[in-house]
This record gives C-alpha cells, sequence and structure tokens, in this order.
C-alpha cells in the first residue's frame, strides 16, 4: 500500500518469536533504517503487556529494525504526552534515525500500514479516516512517524500541554511553521477497523479538567519557542526489560515545571 499527501475485546499477548533482528545487519532486505518506537507512559501496565510484544511481532514481520522505548513519567506532576516524546526523542540514541510518535492503547491490524522510514515527510500512520475514535482533518495523533532530523526542524513538540490533549493539534501547526508536508496511508480498506482501541475509559480515567488559564486561551494557544529547547527532565533510571520475549527500554523520568508560566501542571 501507498502513502497519500494530505490536502471490545481484550487481547491475549503471546510470546514472541526469537528476537530476528540480532541477524538483520546482514540481510539488506531490512534496510539501513531503525525506528525508535516511543511510548510516552504512566500507570498502564496491563495496555504495556499487550502493546510491547504485539508491537515487536508487527515490527519483525515487516522487517523494520526499532528499539521500543517506554517514557515513564515517575513525578508528580500532571502527564505530559508531549515533554515524554521529547525526552524519547533526546535519548533514543545515535542508532536510530527516526521516531513513531505512538499511543500505547492503539494497535495495527492491517498488515499493510507503512511503517518504513518518512523520508518525504512525516507519516501519519493512525490517520483521520482509520482511527477509531478522532476524525478532523487536522489530526496527527495516536500514530505518527517522523525522521529525527524533521522533529528537530519542528523543535520537538510544546512542553506547555499539561493534562490530556491539544499537544497534537498545536504539533499540526509546527509541522505547517516547519514547511513540513504531511502524509498519510492510502490504498487501505480496512476503515475504522484498522486499529483495535483497547484503552478502558471506565478503568483509566483521562485527566481532561481545564486549569486556570487552560480554561480560557492558553489551551488552543501556539507555543513558537517551547520544545526541545526549554525542555527540564531527569533521568532518575534507565532499564532494559523484556515482555514475553519482546525487548523494551524503560526511562523513568521526572518532568520540570515552571509553575508561574503554566501552574496548570499541577492539581490544586
Amino acid at each position: 500500500m501507498g502513502r497519500v499527501v494530505v490536502d471490545d475485546r481484550r487481547l491475549q499477548h503471546q510470546p514472541c518469536p526469537l528476537d530476528r533482528q540480532a541477524s538483520a545487519a546482514d540481510d539488506p532486505s531490512w534496510g539501513p533504517h531503525k525506528l525508535a518506537l516511543l511510548i510516552p507512559f504512566r500507570e498502564r501496565f496491563e495496555e504495556l503487556l499487550v502493546f510491547v510484544p504485539f508491537m515487536h511481532t508487527f515490527l519483525n514481520n515487516k522487517k523494520i529494525l526499532h528499539k521500543i522505548f517506554v517514557i515513564n513519567q515517575m513525578d508528580h506532576y500532571r502527564f505530559n504526552r508531549a515533554s515524554l516524546i521529547n525526552v524519547g526523542y533526546t535519548e533514543s540514541g545515535n542508532d536510530t534515525d527516526y521516531i513513531a510518535m505512538h499511543d500505547v492503547d492503539l494497535l495495527p491490524l492491517n498488515e499493510a500500514l507503512d511503517y518504513g522510514f518518512p523520508e518525504e515527510g512525516p507519516f501519519h500512520v493512525a490517520s483521520p479516516e482509520l482511527h477509531p475514535l478522532y476524525h478532523y482533518k487536522t489530526y496527527v495523533g495516536g500514530i505518527l512517524l517522523l525522521t529525527k532530523q524533521h522533529y528537530h526542524m519542528c523543535n520537538g513538540m510544546s512542553n506547555r500541554f499539561w493534562g490530556w490533549g491539544r499537544e497534537d493539534d498545536e504539533f499540526y501547526r509546527r509541522l505547517r511553521t516547519a514547511g513540513l508536508q504531511l502524509f498519510r496511508p492510502s490504498g487501505i480498506k480496512t476503515g475504522y477497523k484498522t486499529f483495535r482501541h483497547i484503552h478502558d475509559p471506565a478503568w483509566r480515567k483521562r485527566d481532561q479538567k481545564r486549569v486556570a488559564a487552560q480554561k480560557q486561551k492558553e489551551q488552543f494557544k501556539v507555543d513558537p519557542e517551547g520544545g526541545l529547547t526549554n525542555l527540564q527532565y531527569k533521568v532518575e533510571s534507565r532499564q532494559e526489560l523484556t515482555i514475553s520475549g519482546a525487548p523494551v527500554t524503560v526511562l523513568n523520568i521526572k518532568l520540570g515545571c515552571d509553575t508561574d508560566k503554566t501552574p496548570w501542571c499541577l492539581l490544586n
């Protein structure tokens, strides 16, 4: 399947087959690129147990060299998905040359979906025509692939979005400001059944509260200066784990917050 330019049941996770990436360096069919799959994370352990082995097998079957990073927010501030993705980009190492900003509760079911190197421009795998929940045309969340060069051109994502939502909409504007062309899948016939969404809203409620200035213009404000250049964080620890045979790197992170500029990082 190609790319086009843009104008519930619980899963039973199965043990992964032996890791095939060890011999991939000697097999040119795997290609020269390596993906850093970034999972912004907090307290979603049940979903992680399903996601990591599923994605490891899915990407191996597609011969995508990859490394999975779980960026685990350990501090007491509200969840900040964008900052965690910035951390993942920064900490993912020089052996990867593109990233996937990937929600932990979204599993690709169609093997024709492209996770390859997005050389021409950012590639939105979970496009509005395919995502089970979000269908507005400027949506770029769920699963988005970018080269590291293109992510750097955007100065990463804004660090101002504490709590759930809106950071993707601001990042769409960054893509446009950077002059990057957005691409999406073409030829996928599975529609809204292309992905399985494994989030249970009754069990894992999202932090959708709007505090202080968030209630007014702040949640829709473009952040022209913030991003990688003002990211504040500390790596508390780094762990190399396996989940059902799938390797994963867990980065335990404490984010910093300037409470004068973004007091809504705290819930009073």
